[in-house]
């Protein structure tokens, strides 16, 4: 019995403890499945929410996920509203402006979903007067776009649905994101868009955890637990749970999966 008790009393002791750890606070947009997103009940759930938790018990404290607009996540990080961002976000010159990122988790370029009244065959037909190009607000899409389609028209939108939308209603030529939501929204619009898979950018995107420059402390902590994560297999499980159909169409039509 005394050894019953001791268990159970080093159980609540550790729960305690963990209990009183200053939360975790999260910063992620609950807008992109599989990655970030709501179950029916409306709880936090995804590759990311799963992610997070796994670094919260890594770090021996309690995480509470923030569900933000995406370009509300860097200052809202600046503003010590949340601890980190962990939103699928790409790893920028620009924004290493204004925060660190950890070491990158994911591999990704951006590819093209375009209208079947578009002309477009190739990415660079985009380059053109009278086309019109849709991204998503504060995303590398939006960045690259102007960059990479000087000549088109850019437009704007806050949800990744409205953009996609504007596709399917043959309004814009096109939306620029990374290739499995591509993929994703052709699935739902099979008659009246294209997805375009080849790449067009010169580098790929990294995806990293974001923090604040001064927390180097948390930093360390976080590039130790990517790299114990993967070495045991966490992301394998994480993309086994929410992306294997993904991943197997990616490896049917020759295109190199992203989560490393």
């Amino acid at each position: 019995m005394k050894k019953i008790f001791l268990i159970f009393l080093s159980i609540f002791l550790f729960n305690m403890s963990f209990s009183q750890e200053k939360p975790l606070v999260v910063g992620m947009e609950l807008a992109y499945p599989p990655f970030e997103t709501t179950d029916t009940q409306g709880n936090p759930t995804g590759f990311s929410v799963d992610l997070a938790k796994d670094l919260g018990k890594y770090l021996g404290r309690p995480v509470v996920i923030e569900n933000m607009a995406y370009g509300g996540l860097i200052p809202s990080l600046m503003t010590k509203k949340i601890d980190i961002i962990l939103s699928s976000m790409s790893i920028t010159k620009e924004r290493e402006k204004a925060i660190s990122f950890s070491d990158p988790y994911a591999n990704s370029f951006l590819t093209i979903l375009a209208s079947n009244k578009s002309k477009i065959k190739h990415p660079m037909d985009l380059n053109a007067p009278g086309m019109k190009i849709a991204v998503k607000n504060g995303t590398t899409g939006h960045l690259v776009a102007t960059e990479y389609f000087p000549k088109a028209e850019i437009l704007v939108f806050q949800k990744e649905t409205a953009a996609v939308l504007e596709v399917s209603q043959h309004k814009v030529d096109a939306f620029i994101y990374d290739p499995m939501s591509i993929y994703k929204n052709w699935k739902n619009y099979k008659d009246t868009t294209t997805p375009i898979l080849e790449k067009f950018q010169t580098s790929n995107e990294y995806w990293g955890i974001g923090y604040r420059k001064q927390d180097k402390k948390l930093g360390k902590e976080i590039n130790s637990f990517l790299k114990e994560y993967k070495k045991n297999g966490g992301f394998e499980k994480l993309t086994d749970k929410y992306l294997k159909e993904e991943k197997e169409q990616f490896k049917a039509q020759g295109i190199p999966f992203f989560i490393n």
